[in-house]
């Protein structure tokens, strides 16, 4: 793109920016560690979604110091239902670290803030942009697809060769001044304008320097790996009382739902029953012995690569001493004590037949 045509580009991208871009609190400041808590929050969540937690979030913890004072527990439950919990772990690890080596200031030069745990370079460029205004590209998925229609990029955008090319591409457009509107409005465009279908080109206003809609191919980009068969997953736990108080269990702190309580049980193998599944789990992991009743529910739940059932058994404890073995910690506790934790979204459905429950024990 010759610079006349990009500097047309980049003031019809801003015009149009100033009159329809949606209110958004982090739209409101420049403080960095809202900036990139917003940002965190977006990967992978709608912004009305985001919006809520990330009122709360900041409600919180206000600062970084107080996030990074927080503890695990904490930090997880006003993380519970936006999901992708890595994203919790590492904001929280990377505030310590801000505190402990930046003396609580989030940096601003890109090798220190890619240093930082859950930080890469599309994070990195957003609190470089938006919260300090540094000549720092952004590349996210919206980015991504509006990159793809404009400069007609029909090569795979999931191999790396083609990511290094939209970023470099996304270098190219940069205005010298005004950064963080360029980066916003692109991103805003992508989500609201140029979307993955029936994309809204009358609307567009950069879509006289669009190659996609020159060549009417813009319901065919970005071109993307076809998509693999989900699979689907049986799962089991069991509501174990003891009295009239239950177990609960605490994942490590990695992987999909690190960090979380849930219901111990496991995944079903194959030629087994759903009880004798649930047995062998909870004396592999915990090294105790149940009793097993009536199923409670099966709950359907859709992670972003798998399904499950999980299926819900009313159990009593029967003995053994506990020896823990791929979780963390345990608790016996009752009904009313469920909203200290943490749990995955598949539990909390359970949770809420808990709640509603007149009677506190196994029957």
């Amino acid at each position: 793109m010759n610079p006349r045509i990009r500097k047309r580009f980049q003031t019809k991208l801003q015009q149009w920016f100033e009159i329809h871009q949606r209110p958004m609190p982090w739209r409101e400041t420049s403080d960095p560690y809202r900036i990139w808590i917003s940002e965190t929050m977006l990967q992978q969540t709608q912004v009305a979604t985001a919006l809520e937690y990330y009122q709360r979030f900041v409600q919180k913890f206000p600062t970084l110091r107080d996030l990074a004072a927080a503890k695990s527990a904490t930090v997880m439950k006003a993380w519970e239902g936006l999901g992708y919990y890595s994203r919790a772990r590492n904001l929280h690890a990377a505030a310590k670290e801000v505190v402990r080596r930046h003396k609580g200031t989030i940096p601003d030069i890109r090798e220190e803030l890619l240093s930082l745990p859950g930080i890469g370079r599309y994070t990195a460029g957003a609190i470089l942009s938006i919260a300090h205004g540094k000549r720092a590209p952004v590349l996210d998925g919206n980015v991504i697809r509006v990159l793809s229609r404009a400069f007609r990029v029909t090569e795979n955008v999931q191999q790396p060769g083609t990511v290094n090319r939209l970023w470099e591409l996304a270098e190219s457009l940069l205005p010298d001044a005004g950064v963080r509107g360029h980066n916003e409005a692109l991103m805003e465009l992508g989500a609201t304008v140029c979307r993955p279908r029936q994309p809204m080109c009358p609307e567009c206003p950069v879509s006289a320097f669009c190659e996609a809609f020159r060549y009417s191919v813009q319901n065919d980009l970005p071109v993307k790996s076809p998509k693999k068969p989900i699979p689907h997953i049986d799962v089991t736990a069991g509501i174990i009382w003891k009295k009239n108080k239950f177990l609960i269990t605490l994942r490590p702190p990695r992987g999909l739902l690190g960090g979380l309580w849930e219901f111990p049980g496991g995944k079903l193998e194959a030629g087994e029953d759903l009880a004798a599944c649930l047995r062998r789990e909870i004396r592999e992991e915990l090294g105790i012995r149940i009793d097993i009743g009536q199923r409670l529910i099966s709950v359907k739940h859709a992670y972003t690569h798998f399904r499950i059932t999980l299926h819900v058994f009313e159990c009593a404890y029967a003995g053994g001493s506990f020896r823990l073995h791929g979780c963390d910690d345990y608790r016996w506790i009752s009904p009313g004590q469920l909203d200290r934790y943490a749990f995955p979204g598949a539990d909390r459905k359970v949770i809420r037949i808990l709640k509603e429950r007149k009677t506190g024990e196994f029957s």
